[in-house]
């Protein structure tokens, strides 16, 4: 594993016990960061914080505006700064066409998926504008570039997650702050799991390399795009998807 320097960074990750938010935070402890997990279950956050050596563990619904200010609040004061923010946050959503999709469903995927990343940009980019360096790193999907039937809502909010990029990207251009997303094929991780036997096969299939994505390797895009020698990209979307995306 190469090792990226992200010393004494504090580093708050979205979504921090499930698969890939823990990847990350892990990725990060051991590039000497601070960390920082905002979940909505709290005691999946406390755990994952002490598997990774400690940090700061908060009870967050990245769709109450409130919630995150709080929190965002704390880490600031516990640790002196935030540096960076990582919005790995999200869920698969119903599965069924747009003609019979329940509304309430719709609704929940896009307050989660995409108003959750930007509510917590909204809330941290004061505090990252202090810091010595600001990173802001959004978990989107190939499915935002792609589309996958059946799963319109998902697709449909992880496109707004990267428009959602290269407009703040472009507003922090006169700073020091980088914007950037990641657009995964299907990983390993609880969301792949929870899909059905045939939305699974159909997402594996598309992947010339013959396999789901690993957590970790998520994870090592997310790091490097995290330090200072990511400083001549924002704006973009880092595809990782096993050769599906090839633009």
């Amino acid at each position: 594993m190469n090792q990226f320097d992200l010393k004494d960074r504090v580093c708050v990750v979205t979504g921090g016990s499930g698969a890939i938010g823990l990847a990350i935070a892990r990725r990060f402890a051991a590039s000497g960061a601070r960390i920082v997990l905002w979940d909505v279950n709290g005691e999946a956050a406390e755990a994952a914080v002490q598997s990774v050596g400690g940090g700061l563990a908060s009870r967050v619904d990245v769709t109450d505006l409130q919630s995150i200010e709080a929190a965002a609040s704390e880490a600031h004061a516990r640790f002196g700064s935030i540096d960076v923010l990582v919005n790995a946050a999200g869920i698969n959503g119903p599965i069924g066409p747009v003609e019979t999709y329940p509304l309430d469903g719709w609704r929940q995927v896009i307050e989660i998926n995409l108003t959750g990343v930007f509510l917590c940009c909204r809330a941290t980019v004061k505090y990252l504008r202090e810091a010595r360096h600001g990173r802001i790193v959004n978990l989107s999907s190939v499915g935002g570039k792609e589309g996958n039937p059946n799963q319109g809502a998902y697709g449909a909010s992880k496109a707004g997650v990267i428009a959602l990029t290269k407009s703040l990207a472009k507003e922090l251009a006169d700073t020091e702050i980088r914007v950037n997303c990641v657009t995964p094929a299907a990983i390993e991780s609880d969301m792949l799991q929870k899909m059905t036997p045939d939305a699974r096969a159909f997402v594996l299939a598309k992947i010339p390399l013959g396999r789901p994505g690993k957590p970790e390797e998520v994870a090592s895009m997310v790091a490097w795009l995290s330090t200072e020698e990511c400083s001549f990209s924002t704006g973009a979307a880092f595809d990782l998807t096993g050769g599906r995306a090839t633009y």
